[in-house]
């Protein structure tokens, strides 16, 4: 999409030339983190907290860009870990965002401008700069979890530029989706930017919509120099079709098709209202020496319904279907202090980073049983005509949740990023949190509490041979502790575990080819100890003896291979499996939702200054389901394309046709019997104008 930049005016009350705003001066590190051209990313500052080469920092790192994100038309994170060597998306049982990391599945390791953004819910890019994915443990810098990896939204700012952008879009299946994006200096120190989406579609599921909409109004302020404050808000309403796929039969997905729904699609919703308050202060003190203060308050309010398939009995004649309803709140109030000192010592450089973070999350749950006539929980209905719309009377059962959990977390953190020679860095950190956990059943009065100590080091060491080349080595832990990754499972039994501990070793290589071009390339060896399994001769009991292990090897390539050719894609060979048996899994099973082998290429060739093209490839291997690997989802290659003309100045046409040769495929699910369709082939038409 073109953006032009026009200048900001202050029209004088006198018949005098407009007098030109400079741009609000904005040199904070989330600003060079950004720096980008085309689809390659030059900088970060998720991966260190300060402001890196992405070729000094020892850890594979895939980043999204702006342009890659209009081109291919991405909306959400599902879209945008397409074309990104070593994760899938899982299917979120149709009501948030669930991705596997290196084989780890995660609903809780996704962040915002390196805030925690741990909640259960769908996430739109229609105020996203650009997505970070770190692969690997990474709790020195984010704490707990993140044992795969996690995924960082930088979000666009008021830097100061002149943006005044509308985007329309249209396509299959009834969607119809609105953007705008409106950005202004107003003042040599003042800054806004308004940001919004607006949606309302349908999906190529039978009674499947998608009703959507945020708005994201942020300014800045910069004193001085030195001095940067910036406050945002954002709002996002969210409400859908709560979709959870079709079931499996003797091992595979059930041949139907695919817009078949499986359930009461009217008692199947998901709605969620987001409300986010971030606030960030940073002061240069020194040429030297920074502080960074960044607060988040985000209240999520949330309430998924649905009524969904189980086991398709033997005679292939009956589906089984099963219903509940579940309503979570979560409040989250985080702050992160950062200071930041560069110093030599000697012929040694260090860049010094030392810090605390402070968090109080509270969630309250209520969960219902959906019962179907006859008082039953499990209800077999004609195969034939799954898509009923039978009554659901919704109760509590004995085991539904009815609780107020209540996590803190205080925690230090330091690291030094050294510059031992031009050739050689070494990085180290070492982070401690206080997690504690308190929990209270509503439904008994039980009041449960955890505590848990945790860890968490890092070491690397960058060697450049050569400039454009680095190879590097990696060691990194991360702790997962036993209320889950959204800390509400706290039980008799979790509470007296230790957290599961995540060991990562890695090493691998980055060359930028071209100062546009850059390839990537990492192996790793990813052990996860410390899992729940049943005692060998007692199985009533829990014992921490459970392991997982994933290898794997990532190649990775993004850029321009000509000024007019872009690419982006990559290659991963990737094993997951149970080590030491689980409380899912024997020893020697396959971890689901990890294919063997993925392999994606998106290109994009521009013809001359007005049309450009683009094709893409996504090859996924087969994969298990579950956990127990009794149902396998089947391989499948499909193909994309794209075709884009720039109509004047300030006016693109661009074209998107998903899945071009209508393939059938599956391409995740959420266990064995809720298994996700592929969509068919599906145009999406998209008008931007800016001026």
């Amino acid at each position: 999409m073109a953006v032009v930049c026009l200048s900001g005016a202050a029209a004088a009350e006198t018949a005098q030339a407009p007098v030109v705003l400079d741009p609000v001066k904005v040199e904070d590190a989330t600003l060079k983190g950004r720096a980008s051209e085309g689809y390659v990313a030059k900088r970060t500052t998720t991966a260190t907290k300060t402001d890196t080469p992405l070729r000094d920092v020892p850890q594979s790192i895939s980043v999204i860009t702006a342009p890659a994100i209009k081109d291919q038309a991405m909306q959400g994170m599902a879209d945008v870990v397409r074309y990104v060597p070593g994760i899938t998306a899982a299917q979120g049982e149709g009501n948030r965002d669930q991705l596997v990391i290196r084989g780890q599945s995660t609903t809780a390791d996704f962040f915002t401008d390196g805030v925690r953004d741990d909640a259960q819910y769908f996430r739109d890019l229609y105020n996203v700069e650009r997505v970070e994915a770190l692969k690997g443990p990474n709790a020195m810098i984010f704490g707990r979890g993140g044992g795969g990896g996690v995924i960082n939204r930088v979000l666009k700012e008021a830097d100061g530029r002149p943006v005044h952008e509308i985007g329309l879009q249209g396509g299959s299946f009834g969607n119809k989706r609105a953007t705008a994006d409106f950005g202004q200096a107003l003042t040599e120190t003042f800054a806004a930017r308004l940001n919004g989406v607006i949606e309302k579609s349908g999906t190529y599921r039978d009674y499947g919509r998608i009703d959507r909409w945020g708005v994201n109004p942020t300014v800045t302020f910069t004193p001085t120099d030195r001095t940067k404050l910036k406050l945002s808000y954002e709002y996002v309403h969210d409400e859908r079709t709560a979709d959870r796929g079709v079931p499996s039969y003797r091992g595979v997905p059930l041949d139907t098709d695919v817009k078949t729904f499986f359930g009461n699609p009217e008692l199947s919703v998901a709605e969620t209202n987001v409300h986010t308050v971030d606030a960030l202060i940073e002061h240069e003190i020194t040429d030297a020496l920074t502080i960074r203060n960044r607060s988040r308050f985000a209240d999520y309010d949330k309430f998924y319904q649905n009524v969904f398939p189980g086991a398709v009995n033997a005679a292939g004649t009956q589906v089984a279907l099963s219903a509940y309803n579940h309503a979570i709140q979560r409040q989250n109030l985080l702050n992160q202090t950062d200071l930041l000192f560069d110093l030599t010592t000697g012929p040694v450089k260090h860049k010094l980073l030392a810090g605390v973070e402070l968090g109080r999350q509270r969630t309250d749950q209520f969960r219902n049983t959906g019962f179907f006539p006859g008082n039953v929980t499990s209800f077999n209905i004609p195969l034939r005509t799954p898509t009923v719309f039978v009554p659901v009377v919704w109760r509590q059962s004995a085991t539904d949740a009815d609780s107020r959990t209540v996590a803190t977390v205080a925690a230090g953190y330091v690291q030094d990023q050294i510059e031992l020679t031009e050739q050689i860095q070494v990085i180290a950190g070492l982070r401690y949190d206080r997690f504690n956990v308190d929990y209270h059943n509503n439904r008994n009065g039980q009041n449960l509490e955890r505590t848990d100590g945790l860890w968490s080091p890092r070491l690397g060491v960058v060697f450049k041979p050569v400039e454009p080349v680095s190879l590097y080595a990696s060691y990194s832990v991360s702790y997962l502790p036993g209320s889950g990754d959204q800390f509400t499972t706290l039980t008799g039994v979790t509470a007296g575990l230790e957290p599961e501990k995540f060991r990562n070793l890695e090493v691998g290589g980055k060359w930028d080819v071209r100062p546009n071009l850059s390839l990537t390339a990492a192996v790793f060896q990813l052990d996860r100890t410390n899992t729940s399994a049943p005692a060998p001769n007692n199985p009533a009991l829990t014992v921490q003896t459970g392991s997982q292990r994933s290898r794997g090897f990532e190649v990775g390539v993004t850029g321009n291979i000509t000024e007019a050719w872009s690419v982006m894609g990559g290659y991963a060979l990737q094993k997951a499996e149970i080590t030491s048996r689980t409380a899912s899994a024997f020893a020697g099973s396959e971890v689901a939702l990890v294919p063997r082998h993925t392999v994606s290429l998106w290109n994009k060739y521009q013809f001359t200054k007005m049309f450009g093209a683009g094709v893409g490839v996504i090859h996924q291997s087969s994969m298990y389901a579950a956990a127990d690997n009794a149902v396998t989802l089947p391989g499948f290659t499909r193909f994309d394309a794209a075709a884009y003309a720039q109509v004047t100045e300030g006016v693109k046409l661009q074209l998107n046709v998903q899945n071009l040769f209508d393939r059938k495929y599956y391409p995740t699910s959420n266990g064995n019997n809720n298994i996700t369709p592929g969509a068919p082939r599906t145009f999406l038409v998209s008008l931007t104008s800016s001026f």
